[in-house]
């Protein structure tokens, strides 16, 4: 398929999970760009057989404060609909909630309004978000754990798109923009050179950068050393004042 033609801002648009689409911005990369992308691709998962429900009725929220108890989510969600279930994830070894739940609604159109309404809610002193379940929905689904995912921090390097915290970009046209090595006119009469790395003004009075001539944009004009409302402090004589006055 032809992402580039075919393009959707979700990944639930291409009916599968694909690793290396949501580690590109805008869904066309053809190469991975992090290990965890690899990690991901070759990464074998199977979604936990033994949770229940309904997928499509169910709704992801994550980002829950660690004080946040299971009767707390229920309480805020109940208000959207008649919950069937609800599960606070917690850790294995230690008991202690990972930040993240799963609410099933007994009615689809309960879920979509909870997911319209109740992302970036303030639940506990955090504000939470709310995402349809993917694990059970979408083929080929990959964990964070495991390098795939939606969403992540820029910290971390490893963003993912196609969520609907961060979606996929629509691709930039070839064309569009100069590549390096081309001349580009902009609309203010400035070309740019990018394969010697300099531009020259096109403009009445104006000169190549670093020569004489008046880029009214400068206030050098072209040549620091010339002009004579630019002058460098002199660092070293400053310097030497001081001392002198010092006893």
């Amino acid at each position: 398929m032809d992402k580039a033609k075919a393009w959707a801002p979700l990944c639930t648009d291409y009916g599968s999970y694909d690793p290396l689409q949501s580690g590109s911005i805008d869904g066309t990369d053809t190469l991975p760009h992090d290990h965890a992308i690899v990690r991901a691709t070759t990464a074998r998962y199977k979604p936990n057989q033994q949770v229940k429900g309904d997928p499509e009725r169910t709704v992801f929220v994550a980002r829950l404060s660690d004080t946040t108890r299971e009767e707390t989510v229920k309480e805020v969600f109940s208000k959207y609909g008649k919950i069937e279930s609800c599960r606070l994830v917690r850790d294995i070894v230690t008991g202690r909630p990972k930040g993240y739940a799963f609410v099933e609604f007994r009615h689809l159109e309960d879920a979509e309004t909870a997911y319209h309404r109740c992302n970036k809610m303030v639940v506990d002193g955090s504000r939470i978000f709310v995402e349809m379940e993917y694990e059970r929905i979408l083929p080929g689904w990959k964990p964070r754990r495991l390098g795939g995912g939606l969403g992540g921090k820029k910290e971390s390097g490893q963003l993912r798109f196609g969520g609907r915290e961060r979606p996929f970009r629509k691709p930039i046209t070839l064309g569009s923009k100069p590549l390096r090595g081309d001349t580009w006119r902009r609309k203010d009469g400035e070309e740019r050179d990018f394969a010697r790395g300099r531009f020259t003004e096109q403009r009445s009075g104006g000169a190549t950068a670093g020569g004489d001539g008046g880029d009214r944009r400068r206030p050098w004009g072209g040549d620091r050393q010339r002009n004579e409302h630019w002058r460098r402090p002199n660092y070293s004589r400053a310097r030497s004042r001081s001392r002198s006055r010092s006893p």
